[in-house]
């Protein structure tokens, strides 16, 4: 079963991570036709959340086995894997730059990590619950998060220090999402409403 699929910047790759451990990169033909092109192994369980890097040229996935894998889609090869989170990655997401990954789990604790490294720039505690949700501002200044505790925050991307914490949804937060412009937020939640926000 497909758990996450995603576009590479240049609209011509898809990536899906699956419940068989594994992330497959697709390339799309010119006749609406689509082949498998690679298939990455490395995780230990389910694969819940993937993102391509900005330039296209690495695969950020994280799983239920608590560890995020860099995948070199050149080389065809693992990069890096992160390993600091104590229970499963929910999501993550790159800065617009691609120097950073911000990523969520069970543990309630967002980190940000530098790419390159592999090191824990910072840790955001901020949710009292699981945290399912992570997106990075268009400017990659601010981090706007979603969880159980059915709150959206936004943080300073370089501090970690909360900015706003909106509190409207009655249930848990799904997803959110920036506007192109950075102003605005929408959130969905498991009480069925999409809120917009704004976010300055």
């Amino acid at each position: 079963m497909e758990t996450m699929i995603a576009w590479a910047p240049d609209g011509r790759r898809i990536a899906s991570g699956s419940d068989d451990k594994t992330v497959q990169v697709w390339q799309m033909g010119s006749t609406a036709t689509v082949a498998e092109i690679e298939t990455y192994r490395g995780h230990s369980l389910w694969v819940v959340t993937l993102a391509w890097s900005p330039d296209g040229t690495y695969i950020a996935s994280g799983g239920n086995d608590a560890t995020i894998h860099i995948w070199d889609v050149g080389r065809k090869e693992t990069a890096l894997i992160y390993r600091d989170h104590p229970f499963g990655v929910n999501a993550l997401a790159w800065s617009p730059d691609g120097t950073r990954i911000a990523s969520c789990s069970w543990d309630n604790i967002i980190r940000v990590w530098d790419v390159v490294t592999g090191n824990t720039l910072f840790t955001y505690h901020g949710h009292s619950n699981w945290v399912n949700t992570v997106a990075w501002s268009p400017d990659g200044t601010r981090i706007a998060s979603g969880g159980r505790d059915k709150t959206v925050q936004v943080w300073d991307a370089v501090t970690g220090h909360v900015m706003f914490t909106y509190h409207d949804h009655s249930s848990w937060v799904y997803t959110v999402a920036w506007s192109p412009d950075g102003t605005r937020i929408a959130s969905a939640g498991n009480d069925g409403t999409v809120q917009v926000w704004q976010a300055v």
